[in-house]
């Protein structure tokens, strides 16, 4: 519930709202003047509001992985292929995981995050993104 009230504190600045816009649509879409009087339900209503106002969270790509410093090169063209297709470090995780039974990126040699850079790229020229 408080991960929600945070969701809807940043569409109201995302959205440029003063406290007595916000109150408003608080007031108008759940009865109440205040996030913290509201149940989940009626939080959720107020996030699906702003949606349809244009609001848009942010979305996490997760972390960036720290590996040593002669496998960044790879990493960052792993990273940049990610960013391309629109992927979270999880998708490459996934392809790291069925290749080497290893999720971690950080674990993989530069060999195998080679080969997982390899297959990003195969993906990136089936689906007609540049590599």
């Amino acid at each position: 519930m408080a991960n929600l009230i945070k969701v809807i504190h940043t569409g109201k600045k995302s959205l440029g709202w003063d406290d007595e816009t916000y109150r408003a649509v608080l007031a108008r879409v759940t009865g109440k003047r205040s996030a913290r009087d509201c149940t989940e339900s009626e939080l959720e209503s107020v996030v699906r509001y702003m949606r349809g106002q244009g609001f848009a969270p942010a979305v996490k790509h997760g972390r960036r992985p720290r590996v040593a410093s002669g496998k960044k090169a790879i990493l960052g063209k792993i990273e940049a292929l990610l960013a391309e297709a629109g992927r979270q470090w999880s998708y490459a995780e996934g392809i790291a995981g069925k290749m080497f039974h290893q999720t971690k990126l950080e674990w993989l040699d530069a060999e195998q995050l080679a080969k997982v850079m390899n297959a990003l790229q195969y993906d990136a020229k089936r689906n007609g993104r540049p590599v």
